[in-house]
């Protein structure tokens, strides 16, 4: 199992957090040894206005290298790249063709994996001040208060087409995936609730992502592993995260995991740090240990603590030492 960082645009309120030498240093610093760097909006982490090139995927490659890290994953291009392609909208096969064109050069610049998700919405939150142990601030979602927000577009979308729009791009991108030897994965809908905005969140059961890898049977159809979103789903009661992680782990499904925990389960819960969640974070890493899960794990979503910077330096770090704690634990 490997230690890694998670890098770049933050995902919830998508302030871009350079990725420079002194970042790269600190993960290295950290005791990781790999990185998947984010790119949900315009955080010029690759340049490009609808596809990203060859040339600047190499160089971003060598940039993490020469910190001694590898690069093992991209997670997520801007929206604006394929957000016709999850509405159906006119635009949809220019942006697939554009999507065909990006992942070949992920591929062929040497970076393993490609993280996507289906949310038109992107993460959904109610508060991004809530407070947590000792005045921490952390991130939280009411279903309640959700439903008072406006529709993203304008009309609401049936399950039906979004589904009908994942199986037409599934259809195209991973033979193309499987032939350039990358692995592509989809990030859960956070929250995983039904709708949000008008928009239907896909990916928010067990279900779903079985319905997912039947669509295409290939080694490059697989999940991007957000263990804190899986832990906010109705599935996630009882012992249903651990089945989760064993059931996909087992298939060797699961692409790298961001490790994190949560206080509940959908329709309310808030962010926590790693080991106060309603998750026992000790038996989900025995769960990726017992499946054989050799990819890498790296924090996500920590919470904000006092003079930490806008990239969370101080929160990631306890996180990620956590994490070391917990395989070390697992592999003796």
């Amino acid at each position: 199992m490997k230690v890694g960082f998670n890098m770049g645009v933050d995902p919830v309120d998508y302030k871009a957090a350079s990725v420079d030498e002194d970042d790269l240093k600190f993960a290295a610093q950290m005791g990781a040894t790999h990185v998947v760097l984010q790119s949900y909006a315009d955080s010029g982490i690759v340049k490009g206005d609808a596809r990203w090139e060859y040339d600047d995927l190499v160089q971003l490659r060598h940039k993490v290298e020469s910190a001694g890290l590898v690069l093992e994953a991209l997670e997520n291009v801007p929206l604006k790249f394929y957000d016709q392609v999850m509405l159906g909208g006119p635009d949809r096969d220019r942006q697939i063709e554009n999507m065909v064109y990006t992942v070949r050069n992920i591929a062929r610049a040497g970076i393993p994996i490609f993280g996507y998700h289906w949310m038109p919405t992107l993460v959904g939150r109610t508060s991004l001040n809530t407070k947590n142990r000792a005045g921490s601030l952390v991130t939280s979602f009411d279903l309640e208060e959700a439903n008072k927000e406006p529709l993203l577009r304008e009309r609401r979308y049936s399950e039906e087409e979004m589904w009908e729009n994942l199986e037409y791009w599934i259809k195209i991108i991973i033979p193309v995936a499987e032939e350039e030897g990358i692995r592509t994965g989809i990030h859960p809908c956070d929250p995983p609730v039904e709708y949000l905005k008008g928009i239907p969140q896909l990916f928010r059961s067990f279900d779903a992502y079985k319905r997912l890898i039947g669509i295409v049977e290939s080694p490059s159809n697989c999940i991007e592993f957000c263990q804190g979103t899986f832990s906010e789903m109705d599935d996630a009661k009882s012992d249903g995260i651990y089945e989760m992680i064993e059931y996909f782990g087992k298939r060797q499904k699961i692409l790298y995991v961001h490790f994190r925990n949560v206080s509940d389960t959908v329709p309310k819960f808030r962010e926590e740090f790693i080991n106060t969640g309603h998750v026992d974070m000790y038996k989900a890493m025995q769960s990726y240990k017992k499946v054989g899960f050799d990819g890498m794990f790296v924090d996500d979503h920590v919470p904000v603590v006092v003079g930490d910077s806008n990239w969370g330096h101080r929160g990631r770090a306890f996180a990620n030492g956590y994490i070391q704690a917990l395989m070390d634990v697992v592999n003796n």
